[in-house]
């Protein structure tokens, strides 16, 4: 049976496999163009490429969020209500009280972020204080807290840099091709170009395989948050009264970013908020909030 202690571990292990993942993904990456343009040091480059990506994305990946999002830091003076919610229920589940950071932004939304417990930030939007009452802030706060203490904030930070850096690597290599063109004077012209092709595809391919991996960090995380800060709480119908109201806005967040949406409670995309087919289904970032809703109230 699963329990907070085997889901700390199990995210912690994918995150090092995805970093792994990620790592190879860039190595086979560079590894083509240097055999194409019989140049090790595109090899090298990728090499190191990948391993300060990783550092970057391990060390700093919360930071990088929050700037990305437009978060603000606050003190219990300014949003008063907010830091109490957050410092009582981190009381209640045994966690460090985490950082508490402000976006400027009417649409409804919040997420955590961080390495760990230690270096944790729980960030709403003034959007998501103005219409929630305090039974569902509770309920939010205590979903975010959740995926803290689950170690899903580690997991889902370190993508974002991740799928970021190797789509620019891609890029700048089917720029590289394009541009400048593959030369070796001792090869058959037809196994260049098709040496090229492979290298064109290997880029195009590589941040689309980046996204699937990205995807593949399941959904469950969201249930799991879900039933994990019901249990915190003790009142499911906050988180659910919440997530009703977040899915009613119609709008997007002014800095909604595809990068940073799966760290969001809601997808900042209100395109992405309705319901869909099984297949598109496969692709969100999110779990309908209708099943979600149904996890809250029949479970």
């Amino acid at each position: 049976m699963a329990t907070l202690y085997t889901n700390q571990k199990v995210n912690v292990r994918k995150t090092w496999l995805l970093m792994s993942s990620f790592f190879v993904l860039i190595i086979v990456l560079g590894w083509s163009f240097s055999y194409i343009y019989q140049n090790t040091l595109i090899l090298y480059f990728a090499v190191f490429f990948s391993l300060f990506m990783n550092i970057i994305s391990y060390w700093h990946s919360d930071k990088i969020v929050l700037k990305m999002s437009g978060a603000k830091q606050i003190t219990r003076d300014q949003y008063f209500d907010l830091w109490n919610a957050v410092e009582n229920l981190s009381i209640s589940s045994g966690l460090k009280m985490p950082r508490v950071f402000v976006i400027e932004d009417k649409a409804p939304n919040a997420f955590a972020t961080g390495r760990d417990e230690e270096h944790a930030a729980v960030a709403v939007t003034t959007g998501l204080l103005g219409i929630l009452d305090k039974s569902e802030l509770e309920g939010v706060i205590a979903h975010e807290l959740a995926h803290i203490k689950n170690r899903d904030i580690l997991l889902m930070t370190v993508v974002v840099v991740l799928v970021g850096s190797v789509t620019l690597l891609s890029d700048f290599f089917l720029r590289m091709t394009f541009w400048g063109g593959g030369r070796s004077d001792n090869r058959d012209g037809r196994m260049q170009m098709i040496l090229m092709i492979v290298g064109i595809v290997l880029a195009i391919l590589a941040p689309i395989i980046a996204m699937i991996i990205k995807l593949a960090i399941s959904r469950k995380r969201e249930f799991l948050a879900d039933a994990s800060g019901a249990l915190m709480t003790r009142y499911p119908e906050g988180l659910a009264s919440a997530l009703e109201k977040i899915s009613g806005y119609h709008g997007d967040m002014k800095r909604a970013n595809h990068a940073t949406a799966h760290l969001y409670i809601s997808s900042p995309f209100n395109s992405n908020k309705s319901s869909h087919g099984f297949m598109t289904k496969l692709f969100l970032t999110h779990p309908p909030v209708e099943e979600r809703l149904h996890a809250l109230r029949h479970h």
